[in-house]
């Protein structure tokens, strides 16, 4: 199992990683590195955000998870 400071160094790399993608494809597209920049930093922060609210969301949603169960001593 990672540590948390794992997981979130993981996250981070990952999403580091995804920006560049997109500066990469957007400036292939356009030509402009100013456009390119500013459609990636908008896509990691937009993303960020979704997701974000996405693990909010299902926080809130029941199905599929398993109750620990209780044991007694």
């Amino acid at each position: 199992m990672d540590t948390h400071f794992r997981s979130v160094v993981k996250g981070v790399s990952w999403r580091v990683l995804a920006t560049l993608v997109t500066i990469i494809v957007v400036f292939l597209y356009s030509g402009e590195w100013t456009a390119a920049a500013l459609v990636g930093m908008m896509d990691a922060l937009a993303k960020i955000v979704l997701y974000w609210g996405h693990e909010r969301l299902w926080q809130r949603i029941a199905w599929g998870r398993l109750l620990p169960t209780v044991s007694s001593p």
